[in-house]
């Protein structure tokens, strides 16, 4: 986001922050995942409500206290502390103009019902699955690499972790035993 935040008046002239945003974000990833939600936000002159998840509540409340200390002026960033019926409120708040939510599929799909003829804007980064293919020109050992990466980075616990192998015939079998190595 740096760089477009200068960006915004000049090649934007008539670009408006759509107002208060509702951020939901999950525990895996608190602090990445709080700057990547709030970031744009405030570049795009927007306030933020943002609801960590309730097993990470500490990082949001530290974030929250710098931009105290830095001179963010009250309002601006705005923490909400709780479980389903926290978010539940900021979803359906008649306030808000954008929800940001990061998180399962199934909750993403009643945050949609929730706010379906609103007229509120909607981002939703859900769960995924995601394929990690093999092709016979591939560098083996780099993609046994990318394989143990792309499954166990953060313990596994990304939307993005591959949840199924794909490997062309002719290299799966050099493939899979490079594999048992690494893992062995």
């Amino acid at each position: 986001h740096a760089g477009w935040a200068q960006a915004l008046d000049k090649d934007f002239p008539d670009q408006k922050g759509v107002g208060v945003v509702g951020q939901i974000i999950p525990w895996n990833f608190p602090l990445l995942m709080l700057a990547w939600k709030i970031a744009p936000a405030l570049a795009a002159g927007c306030t933020v409500v943002l609801k960590p998840a309730e097993f990470t509540p500490l990082t949001a409340i530290l974030f929250a206290e710098i931009c105290e200390r830095s001179g963010v002026p009250k309002g601006v960033v705005n923490i909400v502390q709780g479980g389903p019926e926290a978010g539940a409120a900021i979803v359906n708040h008649p306030g808000v103009q954008k929800i940001a939510f990061t998180g399962s599929s199934e909750v993403g799909k009643i945050i949609r019902k929730a706010t379906a003829g609103s007229g509120k804007k909607l981002s939703l980064e859900l769960g995924g699955k995601s394929a990690f293919v093999v092709f016979e020109d591939a560098d083996l050992d780099s993609a046994v690499e990318g394989l143990v990466d792309g499954i166990w980075f953060n313990q596994g616990q990304v939307c993005c972790a591959g949840s199924r192998l794909l490997v062309q015939e002719g290299v799966a079998e050099a493939f899979i035993a490079k594999v048992k190595t690494r893992m062995s």
